[in-house]
């Protein structure tokens, strides 16, 4: 990037920051998520560091915070309040604490690391050993007077014992977080759900939203907590471990997980541990501060901007994250469906680089208005190809590119046609590599085949060992040995792998098939009411219609699956390998064989997912409306407006007892 194109990034940066966060710091609005705004400040503060001329005083990175609010006095503090840069991989750590050791021409730096709540930070000022004034981080400068419900949290001492301070007894400062402990807000919102009262969406908002209040009995209504992480003023205290000593002997809690080291492995090994123990911790956290632990050093290195050059947050690996769109390529799939997917910048995302994201269709394309060069924001939804959320088009360049649709198939170059109704493209060519290759891999998840990859299903379809799937059965070792992998070992433990999955339940087998509109949870209805591959085969399409879940779309596919000579050819071929196709007889019964249900409400002592799981075991099957083929409600405490029409259907309602009595639990 030149420096000319680096500034006009730059200029594009900080106005779309700015909006943002003061949606959120001015008027409580989230127009982003927090671990975007994230990515963009750390492209920004990247930027300003490569071309440190282009730094203005305006900057984002020059400030800390929003304007304070509206209806509260203003605090002064006594010093800023300071943000901190953000690190979010292993090498920028390192980065960093190179730039410490050659600042310092100290080699061996000892650091304290703690964790970074996420919260919302509290100034306290003491004055003779009595509280005096809390302010919030306002713009880094000046706060808001929030000492009235400061005054409600226990956690935050109302006095203090000034004999424990070695100097400057009249005045005491300390910075900690407010936090909602995660229990005490879930048991909040679960009553105010039935009271009818205000839902939170999670414990941080809750927490600032308590104390951002005039009046004084909304905190006190709520059970918030306070931990302390830093002194200000300086009483003899010579390192960051004694500020913590130190807050703690004066009363204040703090938190029991933190580390002092001079190994930036024991801080790697740090960050991991509290990385896996971060969703059994009564706070919500979302990284490690890590700072130099002798104040003398620290206070010496000084600041650049708002920022301490001494103190740094590594982050967790974000779930949303921003990166820019180099090109959209598309992939065919089982179906012949072409899949627009994004090929981005490299990013991190939850833990791992991202060079791709699914742009789902035409039509989401349209949606969001995506174009070649545009700055997007990605999100990751457990192990699943990460998504393109939105695109940020206050950033998008002059060279953006809309999306030209294709006319043909990338792989085998058929033509492209659009079926009436539907979004998608498929490719026409009903022999189409990619489409064998994706039903291949398809019926491999099915059937539950480990170690059975992408890189394999190439290496099978390309040496003509296997055509389709049920070719996979009939392999032998010495088809596959001395292929690339494969010497006798490998070979025969594929072999042995393919061998022990030739039994298979009657939904997975229906779902190994591919048909269309078929996924796990029609194939659970579809097995539930037919029990057996022959019972599937022989129904008709008005029996499979009236399975509830199902209807005519999805009934009218199977029928067209079922009658064309290729899927029966297909299923022949299955069982002459020696498929064994499991009947649906559930492990505990058929007591609710034929019978379909609906949820709502609390139940006492199961979960949803418990009781649908024995619905299913018994051969039942779940809804998720009420309708006049519904069997049952299973009803709970605070039934939602399902109850309402199951009464007026005059569908039969059950309790939890009534139901566990009913499957032969009581």
């Amino acid at each position: 990037m030149t420096k000319s194109e680096a500034k006009t990034r730059i200029a594009k940066l900080r106005e779309e920051i700015r909006y943002h966060r003061e949606q959120y710091h001015v008027y409580d609005k989230e127009t982003i998520s927090e671990a975007a705004l994230d990515a963009l400040k750390h492209e920004l503060y990247t930027l300003e560091q490569e071309y440190p001329d282009l730094i203005t005083s305006d900057s984002p990175t020059q400030r800390v915070g929003g304007e304070p609010l509206e209806g509260f006095k203003k605090i002064e503090h006594r010093e800023p309040m300071l943000s901190m840069e953000d690190v979010f991989t292993f090498e920028e750590l390192k980065k960093w604490y190179k730039r410490l050791q050659d600042r310092s021409d100290v080699e061996d730096l000892e650091l304290f690391c703690m964790l970074k709540l996420d919260g919302l930070a509290l100034s306290l000022e003491y004055k003779e050993g009595v509280l005096e004034t809390a302010a919030t981080r306002g713009n880094g400068r000046v706060g808001e007077d929030v000492t009235h419900n400061a005054r409600t949290i226990d956690a935050i001492p109302l006095r203090i014992d000034t004999v424990r301070l070695a100097s400057n007894k009249s005045s005491f400062t300390v910075r900690g977080e407010v936090y909602f402990p995660v229990k005490a807000f879930t048991k909040m919102n679960k009553k105010n759900e039935k009271a009818g009262g205000q839902i939170f969406a999670n414990p941080r908002n809750a927490a600032a939203g308590s104390i951002r209040q005039l009046d004084p009995s909304i905190a006190a209504s709520r059970p918030l907590d306070y931990l302390a992480w830093d002194i200000v003023t300086n009483h003899g205290q010579t390192t960051h471990k004694e500020d913590w000593e130190l807050t703690k002997s004066l009363g204040f809690k703090v938190n029991k997980e933190f580390l002092v080291t001079n190994s930036l492995d024991e801080v790697h090994t740090f960050w991991k541990e509290i990385q896996k123990k971060r969703d059994s911790l009564n706070y919500w956290i979302d990284g490690i501060v890590i700072r130099v632990n002798d104040n003398v050093i620290y206070k010496d290195m000084g600041v650049v901007g708002k920022t301490p050059r001494a103190l740094v947050a590594w982050k967790f690996p974000a779930e949303e994250s921003v990166s820019i769109i180099e090109d959209i390529e598309w992939f065919v799939g089982r179906t012949g469906a072409l899949t627009p997917v994004a090929k981005l910048q490299p990013t991190s995302l939850a833990g791992t680089t991202v060079t791709h994201a699914s742009l789902h269709n035409i039509d989401e394309i349209e949606r969001l208005d995506v174009r070649i060069g545009d700055t997007v924001v990605i999100y990751k939804a457990g192990d699943i190809i990460p998504k393109v959320k939105e695109a940020l088009v206050h950033l998008r360049s002059k060279k953006a590119n809309k999306l030209p649709i294709p006319t043909s198939c990338p792989i085998c170059e058929s033509n492209v046609i659009r079926r009436e109704g539907e979004v998608a493209l498929y490719c026409s060519n009903p022999n189409c590599f990619a489409k064998e290759r994706e039903r291949l891999i398809h019926a491999v998840r099915a059937f539950e085949i480990d170690g059975f990859g992408p890189q394999t299903a190439d290496l099978l379809l390309n040496n003509k060992i296997v055509q389709y799937p049920p070719d996979l059965f009939g392999i032998t070792v010495d088809d596959i040995i001395g292929l690339e992998r494969f010497a006798e070992k490998s070979a025969k433990k594929l072999v042995d792998e393919i061998q022990s999955k030739k039994t298979i339940p009657l939904d997975r087998f229906l779902v190994a098939l591919g048909i269309r509109h078929v996924g796990e949870e029609t194939a659970r209805l579809i097995s539930s009411k037919f029990k057996t591959l022959n019972g599937f085969l022989s129904a008709t399409q008005e029996a499979l219609a009236s399975v509830e879940g199902i209807g005519d779309v999805v009934a009218q596919s199977i029928i067209e699956y079922v009658n064309d000579d290729h899927h029966q050819q297909l299923i022949q071929d299955y069982l002459e390998r020696g498929i064994t196709i499991e009947s649906s007889a559930s492990a505990l019964g058929d007591r609710l064989s034929g019978n379909s249900f609906v949820l709502t409400g609390t139940l006492p002592t199961l979960s949803r997912s418990d009781a649908e799981s024995l619905i299913r075991q018994q051969g039942g099957f779940i809804s998720s409306s009420v309708s006049k083929n519904t069997s049952y409600l299973l009803v709970g405490d605070n039934p939602g407006s399902k109850f309402s029409k199951a009464q007026n259907l005059g569908i039969p309602t059950l309790t939890e007892e009534d139901f566990l009595r009913m499957i032969g639990s009581k």
